[in-house]
């Protein structure tokens, strides 16, 4: 399984952490939103026994087993528009997605 982290979203991760301490970054892939699976961020204090951890430019980003099932191949990154600043997840395991970019479907 690979998951990878752009130094964009490293750099984002990195300033959060400073405002607000954290072990790191988790990512999770949830049922729901509405394509039938959304993504989820959250800082945390744990890493679980089973976590994928990367580590990278001093921050970690924690992905459990369940959620790299989706996730392989994927990255994540940070984008910051004039739409918005957000983490998003370019996932070629993706089959349809919906227009927020949060949900996403597998076929």
């Amino acid at each position: 399984m690979k998951f990878s982290v752009s130094q964009n979203a490293v750099r984002r991760v990195a300033e959060i952490l400073a405002a607000e301490p954290a072990l790191g970054l988790r990512v999770e892939v949830l049922a729901g939103g509405c394509s039938g699976l959304q993504y989820k961020f959250d800082l945390t204090q744990d890493a679980l026994p089973d976590d994928l951890v990367i580590e990278q430019g001093g921050v970690k980003v924690l992905v459990d087993p369940v959620s790299l099932d989706f996730l392989d191949g994927a990255e994540l990154d940070f984008k910051d528009s004039l739409m918005g600043a957000h983490f998003t997840i370019k996932n070629p395991n993706a089959t349809s997605a919906c227009g927020c970019g949060t949900s996403f479907s597998v076929d």
